[in-house]
């Protein structure tokens, strides 16, 4: 499949970064809004794989499809951009700074809340014949996990946080490796299989990603679950962000970069 080897796949993960940073605002605001909208659209897929067939292991078996051709295509999420656009701050690229990192940031998270609310308004809209009857059952799943990862996490206090933010760490660990993933190959089906792994293992655990989280909930509130905004981004959307931040950046970004990229120096034998 034309593996690469870290120290190059590595290599290109700093390029991308800083080819991020200095991406128009026009540029990632589409690209953003378009990966929202891919990864919205495969997370409808995957639970309405589950609801059909009963099983979550097909729903997340399935729900890689998203990510791969979102990434395939040259789409940016904000999982990603976490994980990238600071390593062309740590390697003194030209140019590249802090300031231009949380630019970056903020024009993928809009763009990504565009287009996966956008999605979201649609298959609210598929699920009810337009808002004319009842939710299927698909959308009243749909519902239900807007309820159970809102007011079921503050329900539980600060442990309920401590755990939705390890979740929200955990998935970008996972998101984040498969971004990564994706760079070990020159080939199509290499990068697939590659990226395929860590996502199926993020959606099936039930670990917390925040772009996945801006189609659920705001779908879930448009189809009648008991929660509210202010549940969403307090219990959820928020502490999500942050957690992803920390996930990506720390356990795939940084690790990467200091032992493949900024090796220390090898030890003296003898």
């Amino acid at each position: 499949m034309a593996y690469l080897a870290p120290s190059e796949f590595v290599t290109k993960m700093v390029d991308a970064g800083e080819a991020k940073l200095y991406m128009s605002t026009r540029d990632t605001l589409i690209r953003a809004y378009m990966a929202g909208a891919i990864l919205a659209l495969a997370a409808a897929f995957a639970v309405t794989a589950t609801v059909n067939t009963g099983q979550p292991l097909i729903g997340a078996l399935l729900f890689p499809v998203g990510f791969c051709l979102l990434y395939l295509l040259g789409f940016d999420l904000l999982t990603g951009v976490f994980t990238l656009a600071p390593l062309a701050v740590f390697d003194k690229r030209p140019g590249a700074t802090w300031g231009g990192v949380m630019r970056n940031w903020t024009l993928v998270f809009f763009g990504n809340f565009a287009g996966a609310l956008t999605v979201a308004l649609f298959m609210a809209i598929i699920f009810t014949f337009g808002f004319t009857e009842a939710p299927n059952a698909v959308g009243q799943k749909i519902g239900s996990i807007g309820e159970g990862r809102t007011v079921g996490y503050a329900a539980h206090g600060a442990a309920g946080m401590l755990t939705l933010f390890i979740r929200g760490v955990m998935c970008n660990w996972m998101v984040s490796t498969g971004v990564v993933a994706a760079m070990m190959s020159t080939s199509v089906s290499g990068k697939v299989i590659a990226m395929w792994m860590p996502i199926l293992v993020f959606f099936y655990m039930g670990f917390e990603h925040s772009i996945v989280n801006m189609y659920l909930f705001p779908s879930g509130l448009m189809l009648g679950g008991q929660f509210t905004i202010i549940d969403y981004m307090l219990w959820n959307e928020i502490p999500t962000v942050i957690g992803n931040l920390v996930g990506g950046l720390t356990f795939v970004g940084a690790t990467l970069y200091s032992t493949h990229y900024k090796t220390a120096p090898k030890r003296k034998l003898g």
